[in-house]
């Protein structure tokens, strides 16, 4: 098995964090993972991306043209990154941001109010662990229980964000289980 990911959107919303949660949690999985940050003229209000693999082989490149998952963020991100998924793919959408549907028929959407659920728990800055979990209940590419735990060893040092974070990425969690896409 292997997954290539993009995970885009612009500067601020937690894209990079996303990507290296999930290669965490899957290299603590057991997992082959590679993260590769997409910095450059996108910081400067345009999409910024990484791409994430976890395989269980061994990583020939980071390099990803022809994902298996798109995580779009915002707009622009599924309107630069959606032609790209591989058939049978998975894109999976902040609709908080994006009123667009995906447009193709060959891949499975996933969708999600991402902002809105944040807000709703009273953590504005978490719809990147709504959207964590969100992917993860959609694809089980990386374990609950390993990305739990990563989770609150990231916020360790802020333990008043432990729990927020927690309750964040178990709303997105549902989310994506009910959509499960394979």
């Amino acid at each position: 098995m292997q997954r290539d990911i993009i995970i885009a959107g612009f500067g601020g919303q937690g894209v990079m964090m996303i990507g290296k949660m999930i290669a965490y949690a899957g290299m603590h999985g057991g997992k082959e993972v590679s993260w590769l940050p997409s910095y450059g003229p996108e910081m400067r209000g345009g999409t910024a991306n990484c791409t994430v693999v976890v395989a269980d082989e061994p990583v020939g490149s980071p390099v990803v043209a022809s994902p298996w998952t798109l995580i779009a963020m915002n707009l622009p991100s599924l309107d630069k990154f959606e032609s790209s998924v591989v058939p049978g793919g998975v894109i999976l959408v902040n609709k908080s941001l994006i009123s667009k549907e995906v447009t193709r028929t060959d891949v499975h959407a996933v969708y999600i109010m991402a902002n809105e659920i944040a807000n709703e728990l009273n953590n504005p800055k978490g719809a990147n662990m709504v959207t964590f979990g969100c992917f993860i209940g959609a694809t089980d590419v990386v374990s609950v229980d390993e990305a739990e735990k990563l989770i609150r060893d990231t916020f360790e040092k802020k333990p008043q964000l432990i729990d927020v974070n927690i309750e964040c990425f178990r709303r997105g969690l549902e989310v994506g289980r009910a959509q499960k896409a394979v």
